[in-house]
């Protein structure tokens, strides 16, 4: 199994735990990831307000570099998938766009053909959970997990189709699979508010602490994420959001390659948790 990884910039910069856990659990997990060559920012959700005609651009250059690979992408970011996936979309249904956007990728020397397919790291886990078959040398007996998805990985549901938006269980089964035991909670589906930080900072941090705070009383040890932009926003600004929100709650936030990588029989020190901010020394294993 091989993909062109797309690490998106926050794998590259301020969760670089994430993407020390993502290349060790997938070499564990005899999956082969190739970076790819010379990739530059997907926009981060926001370049297709400013200017969309780039924003399709960039995504396709990133898509056309992959394509001459010959293999497809996989992402560890939800909003990385999105904008990947959401380009793919829009120039696959449009030829005259496609076209328009393959003369902007001429004067590079890259053409967008469409024939790479885009994935995230939960979707390929979740699609053959026989990869986990045999390598869960410490199961999370006992561990109570709340499995947070965040928006971008399901929203809008006609471009990030992999299951139902209203009621995915990917991240639940995963979390089964490593011995641990899922906890349903209400925010699980809620944006963390990642994006509109600069611009609604209180209601942000209100969001913040309630997602953390509805976790805990749902019983949860700790909550995973397989949006490294959403456990950023859940740990780093989780003091801030329990002083918003009147909570007392506290929760290790793991990335989704962290709590395999527990499971697989690593030490937190190998996976980066060490890195993280909050409730770091709940995590037993």
């Amino acid at each position: 199994m091989r993909y062109a990884l797309f690490p998106g910039c926050v794998l590259r910069g301020a969760a670089s735990e994430a993407f020390l856990a993502t290349v060790k659990v997938t070499e564990a997990l005899g999956i082969d990831l190739v970076e790819i060559p010379e990739w530059t920012c997907c926009g981060a959700s926001h370049m297709q307000d400013v200017d969309e005609l780039t924003s399709l651009a960039i995504n396709a250059r990133n898509l056309a570099i992959a394509e001459s690979m010959g293999l497809p992408v996989m992402t560890v970011c939800n909003t990385c998938t999105l904008q990947l996936r959401r380009a793919k979309a829009a120039l696959d249904s449009d030829p005259e766009l496609k076209a328009k956007v393959n003369e902007i990728l001429a004067a590079g020397g890259y053409e967008y053909k469409g024939t790479s397919e885009v994935t995230h790291l939960l979707w390929v886990l979740a699609s053959n959970p026989g990869l986990l078959d045999g390598k869960v040398a410490q199961p999370l007996n006992g561990l109570k997990v709340a499995g947070y998805y965040g928006c971008h990985l399901l929203r809008p549901p006609t471009v990030m189709n992999y299951e139902d938006a209203l009621n995915p269980r990917s991240l639940e089964k995963i979390i089964g699979l490593l011995g641990a035991q899922a906890v349903d909670f209400d925010y699980k589906l809620k944006c963390c508010g990642f994006h509109a930080f600069w611009t609604a900072e209180k209601d942000v941090m209100q969001v913040t602490g309630k997602t953390v705070d509805n976790a805990a009383k749902a019983g949860a040890d700790l909550l995973v994420t397989p949006c490294p932009l959403c456990q950023m926003q859940l740990d780093m600004y989780q003091p801030e959001g329990r002083e918003a929100a009147n909570s007392k709650a506290e929760l290790p936030i793991l990335h989704l390659p962290q709590l395999i990588g527990l499971a697989l029989g690593m030490k937190k020190e190998e996976l980066g948790i060490q890195r993280h901010i909050s409730a770091v020394d709940k995590i037993r294993f």
